[in-house]
């Protein structure tokens, strides 16, 4: 009845060709290879031996963190630790509620079904999640008015993997469905160096350990900035024509890449200095410091400003965003007195 009408490449891919593809080639495929987020991959392979003894289906499991910390890889290696399929798709993908209907009557036993970006579902979609998850079973409306009936579809029993950027997004009724929450923080410099090792082994590349730490030290705590640093230092040592990635190397080809020592880039720099020269340090909004940089609103949320604050260059007032001491430091600018005091009681 769905397949025809509503399946589509673009909806769902299986996880053969993806998780095989070039592109994914880094990726661990167990837990064990697995780098980081210990307490969650601990308590993710109790909960799979349990499911896997009693032969049962795994709890549907939600993943949030920020963006590049492994969510997508963690989801393909629970399927394979489950010996099951995963079938991928994201959340503005589904658009209609038989795009979702099609998906789930088309998953067999035991199946992972991955929605990336979940908190993104329309609602109309989300609401047939509910009784999918719970009860397994699909509920379809047919017809309009009083010839209305509603028909229940039994679903295969499979485990639901949602992962989001933004878990305060998710309504109340879908986050509560879930039985296992586990959220992912970013790395330490230890661990993204043991991943850069790792990744220079997977691709090849020789390379020195102190140019891992070095790239290690400036991938922003994300696995992902660490791999991408990886290649793009690797193609500079190429085009030099050397074998081995050096420390040396590393420092040239992030300078020329406009990272600094502790990885903010031009924008992260052109957000601290726009704060401090146009708006005094702050208070000053997000719209305001978006439309200053020529940069999208919610790229400054997603992509910068979580990082600034971890690191300590900025905070959130009731007010707006503010620079603070630290952040002046970095960029060489001298704080007058006035500004120290106003900066006193947000550093005690």
């Amino acid at each position: 009845m769905f397949e025809d009408e509503y399946e589509d490449d673009r909806l769902v891919m299986s996880t053969k060709s993806e998780f095989d593809a070039e592109e994914n080639v880094l990726r661990p495929k167990v837990m064990d290879d697995y780098i980081g987020q210990s307490a969650v991959k601990e308590n993710l392979k109790v909960y799979i031996k349990a499911a896997k003894e009693r032969g049962e289906a795994l709890d549907h499991v939600l993943l949030y963190g920020p963006p590049g910390l492994g969510k997508t890889t963690l989801a393909h290696i629970i399927a394979n630790e489950l010996d099951s399929q995963i079938k991928m798709t994201s959340g503005p993908a589904i658009e209609r509620s038989g795009d979702l209907a099609a998906i789930l009557t088309n998953l067999n036993e035991g199946d992972v079904l991955f929605i990336d970006e979940i908190h993104r579902l329309n609602h109309n979609v989300e609401e047939i999640l509910y009784s999918a998850m719970e009860d397994y079973a699909l509920d379809i409306i047919v017809g309009k008015g009083p010839s209305a009936r509603n028909i229940r579809f039994s679903l295969k029993h499979f485990t639901l993997v949602g992962a989001t950027t933004k878990a305060g997004n998710l309504s109340s009724p879908l986050r509560d469905r879930f039985g296992i929450i586990c959220r992912l923080d970013l790395y330490s410099s230890s661990e993204l160096k043991q991943i850069v090792s790792r990744s220079a082994r997977t691709l090849g590349i020789s390379i020195d350990e102190d140019a891992a730490i070095e790239i290690a030290g400036r991938s922003r705590g994300t696995p992902r900035i660490a791999n991408r640093f990886l290649k793009r230092v690797r193609d500079f040592t190429t085009v030099k024509g050397e074998g081995v990635v050096c420390l040396e190397d590393a420092k040239y080809a992030l300078k020329r890449m406009d990272v600094d020592e502790l990885g903010l880039d031009g924008t992260d720099r052109a957000i601290l200095r726009a704060m401090i020269e146009k708006f005094g340090g702050g208070p000053v909004g997000l719209d305001t410091i978006a439309a200053t940089v020529n940069e999208d609103v919610r790229t400054i949320e997603d992509a910068y400003e979580p990082y600034l604050l971890q690191i300590g260059f900025i905070a959130r007032t009731p007010r707006g965003r503010i620079c603070l001491k630290a952040g002046y430091e970095h960029l060489g600018i001298p704080l007058t007195d006035k500004r120290k005091k106003q900066l006193s009681g947000y550093e005690e």
